[in-house]
């Protein structure tokens, strides 16, 4: 049977605001970040959503919150956080490698994740929350890097991002035999 995966990143935070790197360590919603959750909990007005997850950080379980009107039930859980960027943790964004290939271990060496390992975290613990019987129609929301490299797996970024991966953007997939198959990239809903 297939089920759906609505993937979402979390709205617009100071640190975002700041160009600062923000991965485990948190910030809160912008009132531009509070107004796009607003505006995306319209797009799920007609979705019958059965269960709601969302990483540890305040940002996304503030979005999910106003996403959902705070009416649904979540989990938070910590496989859907972003990526751990080590000792450039709140620092700025001019001092990330400029290369796709030296991104993806750069920060391993300063305490942080690659973006192998947090792809396989992202496809475990999706993959795990639609195996569950009762999941036809799910809402994640994580943060931009996790989505994206959980997206890398099953599309190639580049041809399906038009642009960045915007705040409030949502990857709708559906899954089906343990594989995910992305549907609708739905970014800048007002």
């Amino acid at each position: 049977m297939t089920k759906t995966l609505y993937l979402m990143r979390h709205g617009e935070t100071v640190f975002n605001v700041r160009k600062k790197i923000q991965g485990w360590c948190d910030s809160p919603l912008t009132p531009k970040g509070i107004q796009q959750a607003q505006n995306v909990s319209k797009y799920f007005d007609d979705i019958n959503l059965d269960h709601a997850y969302c990483s540890t950080s305040e940002r996304a379980s503030d979005t999910l919150e106003i996403v959902t009107k705070h009416t649904m039930p979540y989990t938070r859980l910590k496989d859907l956080r972003e990526m751990n960027f080590g000792a450039f943790e709140a620092e700025s964004e001019a001092l990330n490698p400029k290369s796709h290939e030296a991104y993806n271990t750069f920060f391993v060496a300063y305490g942080g994740e690659s973006t192998d390992q947090v792809t396989q975290i992202m496809v475990k613990t999706l993959t795990s929350i639609m195996q569950k019987n009762d999941h036809q129609n799910v809402l994640a929301v994580s943060h931009a890097g996790a989505c994206v490299n959980f997206l890398a797996t099953w599309e190639n970024p580049e041809k399906v991002l038009s642009q960045r991966f915007t705040n409030c953007g949502i990857l709708k997939f559906t899954y089906d035999n343990e594989k995910f198959k992305l549907e609708e990239v739905i970014q800048n809903i007002n």
